[in-house]
């Protein structure tokens, strides 16, 4: 209301030595039916309004800016801003000590981890008021725009995830082509080799007819990582139906049992068998568990432990998979899931990927927790079907 001349409550305010009892109280309740209007409309604002001087010390907060804080059931007036949200005043400094006449507007994306971890953008601008004197304060305004990050940043990884995968199908597509022509030519040469009828080249015959024959088998084992390579990542939407968890993953560790006792790997299973029903793509399903039961056994040394458990609370399911081998570095679990990114000689950092994508598409989350030379466990969470029917709705 600064600035606003000759209004009425002006015109009164100007001669309140000579008002009487009666309008004098007139004018108090007429002021605080101001006030707690002003108090209503800025409570009901979703972004968090505070006024501080100079020191960060809060004149006035309102509900929102308590709720951002975590301080929503304690007054904020008189408490200091650096301390409820520390580091915030080096951002701020420049412009707080700023002697202009009209400093800059500020603008800022923080990070608050209390109550809970969100993303806030915070607007800061100064004003002065008649009858403040030299004291400069500021307004400062909070929103939350930690659903709008997230949106954003899986939108952008989405974009780059597709534009790579696009990429990849087309360079293996492209080799079906070489494969193709290798398998017509060594058929041709098969044939031709049959023709020879000298005895005195019999040896030399079945030499090459070997060769061929393994030539043969390395160009079907190579057709068949193209094919599959495919089908990973090309993507699809899953066919959802109807699944139970743990039967997957059981079929999944009897396809993988040989491997597994090759590599000298035992497996410590706890699969509930009264858990809920999810509604899931069950060849996608054995996909994901593929991917992480290989990792696992990839990660450990011969007589590592593959531990697998599932249970469920009133909103998921959950299947945890945890190994016993060398653990992730912290520099490269924050890049886990970004293609081609790997540690692993000879990996093509796709798999986490995959597992990431077919995940997101069946409402579920991934997450990983590591200690390098401890192990590192993996936690699927799929939503109950119920669930997942009250959230389409």
């Amino acid at each position: 209301m600064a600035g606003i001349k000759n209004t009425s409550l002006d015109r009164v305010l100007g001669r309140l030595d000579s008002l009487d009892p009666t309008n004098l109280t007139n004018l108090v309740q007429r002021l605080a039916r101001e006030r707690s209007q002003f108090e209503n409309v800025f409570n009901t604002l979703q972004e968090g309004v505070l006024v501080i001087d100079a020191d960060g010390v809060i004149d006035y907060a309102n509900a929102s800016a308590h709720r951002l804080i975590g301080q929503a059931d304690d007054d904020l007036t008189d408490q200091v801003l650096w301390r409820l949200v520390p580091g915030l005043r080096s951002s701020l400094e420049a412009t707080l000590a700023d002697p202009a006449p009209a400093p800059p507007v500020v603008t800022r994306e923080i990070e608050l981890t209390y109550p809970e971890l969100r993303t806030v953008r915070l607007y800061m601008v100064p004003f002065s008021s008649e009858g403040d004197g030299p004291e400069r304060r500021f307004a400062v305004i909070l929103t939350d725009i930690t659903r709008d990050k997230k949106t954003t940043e899986a939108r952008i990884e989405d974009e780059r995830t597709s534009s790579i995968l696009l990429l990849a199908a087309g360079v293996a597509h492209e080799l079906g082509n070489p494969l193709n022509s290798l398998t017509i030519h060594l058929q041709l040469i098969e044939r031709r080799l049959k023709k020879l009828k000298s005895a005195a080249r019999d040896q030399e015959t079945a030499s090459l007819a070997e060769s061929i024959r393994i030539c043969q088998d390395e160009v079907l084992r190579l057709d068949g990582i193209v094919t599959h390579f495919l089908e990973a990542i090309r993507p699809r939407q899953p066919d959802l139906a109807e699944t139970k968890l743990g039967e997957v993953i059981e079929e999944v560790v009897r396809f993988q049992e040989r491997e597994l006792a090759d590599r000298s790997i035992r497996v410590e299973a706890s699969i509930a068998r009264d858990l809920p029903v999810i509604m899931a793509d069950r060849n996608q399903l054995k996909q994901v568990f593929f991917n992480l039961i290989k990792n696992a056994m990839e990660a450990m040394q011969p007589g590592g432990v593959l531990r697998l458990k599932t249970y469920a609370d009133d909103e998921s399911v959950y299947l945890l998979c945890g190994d016993t081998g060398s653990g992730i570095k912290q520099a490269d679990l924050v890049k886990l899931f970004q293609p081609y990114h790997t540690t692993k000689q000879g990996g093509n950092g796709l798999g986490l990927m995959i597992v990431q994508r077919i995940m997101r598409e069946h409402g579920g989350q991934v997450g990983v927790e590591s200690n390098p030379g401890v192990g590192t466990v993996v936690t699927l969470q799929f939503p109950l079907k119920n669930r997942r029917v009250r959230l389409l709705q």
